[in-house]
């Protein structure tokens, strides 16, 4: 009949003798030490035991009074059954009063150590029922237990058959099991009562352990009328011996809301919980043995034996196993005849099993607790079944029975009283491993494992509330969307159960909840945002006064009340999980549907919830800044809008009737201004930094902000983040304006509006960045502030007649603001070592506005408000800033620019000097002061352009500049000499532009080959072609320029030969000079000649000019 398993295990022989000498080696004294234990070594057979108390509840231990000889135990005590203050509330308990173990109490201590459980313990237990398995061998009694498996723990608990035999003839609810019994385990059952003898034995014990209480409180005989009285009390006590058995179905409200209530004996109500470790094997175990200790005996266990009755080997193992159980080294025996006593004896726990009469082998023992646990391991194999561990009277045979197999095959499969008990369990075991901080993804197939078991044992019909409650597992979406099938039907169960369902105005579950989108225009803009937001944050605040508003009539504190409100979290971590995880795939489209599903079901969550907890706060912050994250990218990705469009509108037939739940409690609508897809870029922008706003204002609610440091950084760095995304936006806007402004002199208002917001934007990132040190990012957004400023100095820049045209005091006064920001951005830096890439921009935003500014200043001089002297003097300091922060040194991709900007600031500082020399009349010290800076920076500049490839027009201006200066210094000259020696460096430094040429020359080249080879990767790489018109004039004037020196350099070699006839050199000279002036004059007068090969003569010329010069001795180096 059904699967029911059945198998023999046959033990040792009763009387295996055990090895000897025999020693005891105790590690501790109190059995309260949690870091102590015992170890008994057993002749040459080791046998390991430890025991740690886990949890007690008795007083310190008490003294044990010894008994004067002939003391009548049948008398009772004056303290018999009394609570005493040195007992404490355990007291009857201790003293072997109470009523027998309960047929939970297994789970009762499960619950109570979860952590052991599934994993730790294989077995957890009473201990009588341990000291029951391993007597198996030597005893004939019967053995009846539940076994059940939750991960590798084994449950045991006593199953009293007789007990639910009885239920059955008075209820009917076990004919099952009985007919099964009677069938094939016992055809004659019938009730055995206990003798007169076992309640006799029980009476004395009870009076013999309260007797020797040592204290005042010692025992004294009392009347015989008092004695009749506690007789009675005692017959009732143990008339009622025994607890009752639950019916099936029996699910008090106390249990269902709170697994771990003390109803149906699911509580823990032994006095010690010991983690007891007997070889290899890990026992949860409860006991109530009596131990008594002080003076002499730190800890004994106390025993009564009849004098006349010898022990025996069942006896013997009863003892050793309590004391090993209890970690208590020795045992006292009180001897006595017919109540009355005789003596005392001493035995150390390692002697019990050499006792006369009572010899047995603890390797022996050993064997058994191996040999049993590895059978029910091996058979007990399914999580959440009953299975029943059966030994007849009399019989060798244990035989095992699946219980939950057999119940099944019944018309009600739910009769198992063990159900609810089991699921509960596998459900608080499930959840124990899910909060652990060290949990990891490989446990999540076992706590799943442990939720489908536990669900499958409850009929949903009967208890809606544990099956309602299935956790989240944060893994993939596939995942996710089972836990939301799970949390879908729990809201099924739950609302279905709530009564007056049809007056509510509840949605069609099968129409698609309409998904609002209102134009920006129509709320009124963000203005309108403004105002969402202000009645979210009253909201939240009134969520602290725990205000309570559930449109289905739920009660609070119901289990629907409190189911539903953990399913709906569920779900709301759930669909956060799956928006997150779209998020990374990009598809911003679905993760914002989902973070719209994760917020509505928050926004249900706060209308049902009277009390508020700071996780479920931190659970919405974190809803809310990747709300922020998601707008943010849905604006950064406006050229993927339909497709994105698409997706938040889409949904599944599961989101809709989650969504119909959640209609049934609130409107959802508290966070549709966070979750709009706009198609306004400043739209979008405004509602992420409102989602991050929010997040921030939730961590100021409590001490949320402290207790999550990481998560609060996190949101401050992304509402820096967005105020400069926003403030860039503005700042564009402003520049498009400006850019369209051609006519109008003035700032528009619009402009001038912009530019407010932007500052305003920036001003508060930098606030954000700087409150949690972050110097790089506060850094960034002082550089956009400071190019901000540019901008406006760009606006007051004049729009008239560009030749009346005047650097203003407004730009002057944006350009310094700018230089300011600059400043602060590096001073935020400190040193380049916090971040290059930052320092290394900022320093080049820094360098390129003193460039501008003095660069303005230069063409554009203020001569109506300033003098020429004042403004040169100004330029030249901008222009050396300029260059300080140009860093011309280091190697980098920028390291060209910095090349280019700082020869271009030589050249314009050479040419400032330069014309400052050709305007100046009078000081001498200060014209021979120009003359030295002049030639200094052109030199400067000149080594700068040398270096790069692509500037060889302003190379070549340069030195033609050079040259130009030193004509204006010939014409102050008066003799020959001194005319010749600069007319000989004028054209040293035309020799020196064959540089420039060369590289013109090879950009023709290539040009003229491109369209032949018709290679689109050369084109491509090639430099960007010259500007022709430019390289024309250059060289006309070149042209120009090397005629002029060469005739006057042969005027004056032909009149200083006219006078000194024996200069060799100077011969040389004039016949090269006259050479080149001859062919140059040709080249000059051929028309028809194309660009490249005029370039061609030069360079050619050029050549021939050096080879000349360096043949004199009197040449310029």
């Amino acid at each position: 009949m059904g699967d029911a398993k059945e198998a023999g295990a046959e033990g040792p022989p009763a009387g295996a003798a055990a090895r000897e000498g025999l020693s005891l080696l105790s590690q501790a004294e109190s059995e309260e030490s949690s870091a102590q234990g015992s170890a008994l070594f057993l002749g040459g057979n080791e046998v390991k035991s430890r025991a740690v108390v886990k949890y007690s509840s008795a007083p310190p231990r008490t003294a044990f009074a010894r008994l004067e000889e002939k003391t009548d135990l049948k008398l009772p005590p004056a303290n018999w059954l009394r609570e005493s203050a040195k007992l404490g509330p355990a007291g009857t308990t201790i003293l072997g009063n109470s009523k027998k173990s309960k047929p939970f109490s297994s789970f009762g201590m499960a619950y109570d150590f979860i952590d052991s459980v599934g994993n730790d313990v294989d077995v957890v237990s009473d201990s009588e029922n341990i000291k029951k398995l391993l007597k198996i061998p030597y005893s004939k009694s019967h053995v009846s237990m539940a076994v059940h498996r939750i991960g590798r723990t084994l449950l045991l608990d006593e199953l009293d058959i007789q007990e639910l035999f009885m239920r059955s003839s008075q209820t009917g609810d076990w004919t099952w099991l009985k007919e099964f019994y009677q069938r094939l385990i016992d055809q004659k059952w019938q009730r055995k009562k206990k003798s007169k003898e076992h309640w006799y034995q029980k009476a004395i014990l009870s009076k013999f352990l309260y007797y020797s209480i040592n204290g005042d409180g010692a025992a004294q005989p009392v009347s015989s009328t008092t004695e009749q009285q506690e007789s009675s009390s005692s017959d009732q006590t143990n008339d009622s011996e025994g607890a009752s058995w639950p019916a099936p179905f029996e699910m008090p409200s106390s249990v269902s809301e709170d697994p771990s209530a003390s109803s149906q004996g699911l509580k823990n109500d032994f006095v010690r919980n010991i983690l007891w470790t007997f070889e290899d094997i890990h026992m949860l175990v409860g006991s109530n043995m009596p131990i008594f200790g002080g003076g002499r005996y730190p800890a004994v266990s106390l025993r009564l034996r009849d004098n006349n009755k010898p022990i025996n080997v069942l006896t013997g193992i009863d003892y050793w196993l309590d004391n090993l159980i209890c970690n208590v080294p020795e045992l006292v025996m009180c001897f006595h005849v017919n109540g009355i006593v005789q003596k005392y004896e001493m035995i150390k726990t390692e002697e019990i099993p050499n006792l006369e009469n009572s010899n047995f082998s603890t390797k022996v023992i050993k064997d058994i607790a191996q040999n049993i646990l590895s059978f029910l391991k091996s058979n007990c194999t399914k999580e959440g079944h009953t299975y029943w561990l059966f030994k007849a009277s009399g019989s060798d045979i244990v035989k095992l029975y699946d219980l939950t197999t057999l119940c099944e095959e019944t018309e009600d499969k739910y009769q198992n009283p063990f159900t609810m008990p089991v699921a509960i369990l596998l459900y608080k075991v499930a959840c124990n491993m899910m909060m652990k901080k060290n949990q990891n993804k490989k446990h999540y197939g076992t706590i799943r494992t442990l939720l489908l078991n536990c669900l499958k044992l409850l009929d949903k019909s009967r208890h809606p509330q544990p099956s309602c409650a299935f956790p989240v597992c944060h893994d993939t979406e596939e995942r996710c969307r089972l836990v939301l099938s799970y949390v879908l039907e729990g809201l099924k169960s739950v609302d279905s159960s709530i009564k007056k369902e049809s007056d509510l105005p509840a949605a069609d579950p099968s129409t698609p909840i309409p998904l609002k989108y209102e134009d920006e225009s129509s709320r009124g803009g963000p203005e309108g945002l403004e105002k969402q937001m202000a009645l979210f944050l009253d909201k939240m605040g009134s969520l602290q006064k725990g205000n309570y508003s559930s449109q289905s009539g739920m009660i609070p504190g119901s289990w629907q009340h409190k189911m539903k409100l953990q399913l709906i979290l569920k779900s709301s971590k759930a669909y956060y999980v799956l928006s997150d995880a779209a998020m990374s795939l990009q598809k911003y489209g679905r993760a914002l549907r989902y973070i719209k599903l994760a917020l509505q079901s928050h926004d249900t969550y706060c209308c049902l919830c009277t009390n508020m907890l700071s996780e479920v706060l931190l659970f919405l912050s974190q809803y809310l800044t990747l709300c922020g994250d998601i707008q943010l990218m849905l604006a950064q990705n406006a050229n993927n809008r339909a497709a994105h469009l698409e997706e938040f509108h889409y949904q599944t037939k599961e989101d809709q009737e989650i969504l119909h739940s959640l209609h049934r409690e609130s409107s959802c609508q508290g966070f549709a201004w966070a979750t709009d897809l706009s198609t306004d870029l400043e739209s979008q922008l405004s509602v992420s930094c409102k989602c991050y706003e929010a997040a921030n204002e939730i961590l100021q609610f409590s001490d949320l902000k402290s207790q999550n440091p990481e998560h609060y950084v996190q949101v401050l760095k992304r509402m820096g983040n967005i105020r400069n995304e926003i403030g860039v936006f503005y700042m564009n806007q402003a520049a498009a304006l400006q850019s369209e402004r051609v006519v109008s002199k003035s700032v528009s208002a619009a402009e001038q509006q912009l530019w407010k917001k932007s500052f305003s934007c920036f001003e508060k990132g930098i606030h954000n960045f700087e409150s949690i040190e972050d110097a790089t990012n506060a850094a960034l957004l002082l550089c956009n502030t400071g190019r901000l400023m540019r901008i406006c100095a760009q606006a007051h820049c004049g729009a008239g007649d560009e030749f009346k045209r005047e650097f203003s005091p407004e730009e002057g006064l944006y350009y310094n603001k700018a230089i300011d920001y600059y400043l602060k951005a590096l001073r935020s830096l400190g040193t380049r070592d916090i971040h290059p890439a930052v320092w290394d921009s900022v320093n080049w935003e820094l360098s390129t506005t003193y460039f501008t500014m003095a660069t303005l200043q230069q063409d554009y001089a203020p001569l109506s408000r300033k003098a020429q002297e004042q403004i040169e003097k100004e330029v030249s300091e901008a222009m050396m800033k300029s260059l300080k922060y140009c860093d011309v040194d280091s190697v980098s991709a920028r390291q060209p620019l910095c090349q280019y900007r700082a020869a271009t600031i030589h050249h314009r500082l050479a040419s400032m000097y330069h014309s400052c020399l050709r305007n100046q009349v009078g000081d001498e010290h200060l014209r021979k002061q120009h003359r030295v800076l002049a030639d200094l920076h052109y030199s400067k500049a000149a080594k700068l352009f040398q270096l790069l490839k692509d500037a060889p027009c302003e190379l070549l201006r340069v030195q033609l500049e050079r040259v130009a200066f030193a004509e204006f210094q010939m014409t102050s000259q008066n003799s020959n000499v001194g005319k010749l020696k600069t007319l000989s460096g004028a054209l040293n430094i035309m020799v020196r532009t064959e540089h420039a040429f060369q590289l013109i020359q090879k950009e023709l080249i290539e040009e003229l080959g491109q369209p032949k080879s018709g290679d689109a990767a050369v084109a491509a790489d090639a430099s960007p072609s010259l500007n022709r018109e430019e390289v024309m004039k250059l060289l006309s004037i070149f042209e120009s320029r090397l005629s002029f020196l060469l005739l006057q350099s042969i005027k004056l070699l032909s009149s200083t030969k006219k006078k000194t006839s024996n200069n060799m050199e100077d011969d040389a000279v004039l016949k090269t000079n006259k050479h080149i002036y001859s062919q140059l004059l040709r080249a000059t007068a051929n028309k028809t000649a194309t660009l490249l090969e005029r370039i061609n003569v030069i360079i050619h010329l050029l050549g021939q000019l050096a080879a000349g010069s360096a043949a004199s001795s009197n040449a310029v180096q």
